[in-house]
C-alpha cells in the first residue's frame, strides 16, 4: 500500500511539473514570442522606427491590402513606410481587443490577428499638420526559420470612416 501511494504521488507530481513547465519551442512560449513581435510592431509605429518595423519581416514578404496582393521588396517597403512613419506622430497606436495568437501543431507557422486604433498627426508634403485617426484589423503570418520567428505576410482591412 505504501509503495502504491508513493508511486501515485510520484506520477501526480511528475504530471504537475510537466504541465507547469514550458519547454523551449512549446506552443505557449512560441505564442508569447509572436505576441512580443506584435507589440514590437506597435512600438515601432509610436517610435517612428522603420528599421524596427522591417527587422522582423522576411525578404519574401507578402502584402494583402485594399483588394490587392503584392510582393514588395524590403527596399520598396522602406520607401513606402519610411516617409509615412517620419511624417506621423502617434498619440496612440494600440490594440482595441486582445490579439489572437496561434501556432501550428508542428510549430512551423504562426499568426497574430489584431485590431488596433490609432490617432495622431501627420505632416503633409506642404508642411501642413493634419489629424489622423483610423482603426484597422490584420492577420500577420509568421514562419519559424531556424530558431527565430519571422513575419512572412500581412493581410489588413481598414474600418470604413
Amino acid at each position: 500500500m505504501r509503495q502504491t501511494a508513493l508511486c501515485f504521488i510520484l506520477v501526480v507530481t511528475s504530471g504537475v511539473a510537466a504541465c507547469a513547465s514550458t519547454a523551449p519551442g512549446s506552443p505557449s512560449s512560441d505564442e508569447r514570442r509572436l505576441l512580443e513581435l506584435h507589440e514590437a510592431g506597435l512600438k515601432a509605429h509610436i517610435d517612428r522606427d522603420i528599421e524596427a518595423l522591417l527587422a522582423t519581416q522576411s525578404d519574401d514578404f507578402v502584402l494583402v491590402n485594399r483588394g490587392e496582393i503584392s510582393l514588395p521588396s524590403r527596399e520598396q517597403r522602406q520607401k513606402l513606410l519610411g516617409p509615412y512613419l517620419t511624417a506621423m506622430t502617434f498619440e496612440f497606436y494600440r490594440d482595441t481587443v486582445p490579439p489572437l495568437v496561434k501556432v501550428s501543431r508542428d510549430g512551423t507557422l504562426g499568426w497574430v490577428i489584431a485590431q488596433i486604433e490609432a490617432r495622431g498627426m501627420t505632416v503633409t508634403a506642404e508642411g501642413e499638420r493634419k489629424p489622423v485617426e483610423f482603426e484597422v484589423a490584420w492577420i500577420e503570418l509568421y514562419e519559424r526559420r531556424g530558431k527565430e520567428w519571422i513575419s512572412i505576410g500581412n493581410a489588413s482591412s481598414f474600418k470604413p470612416d
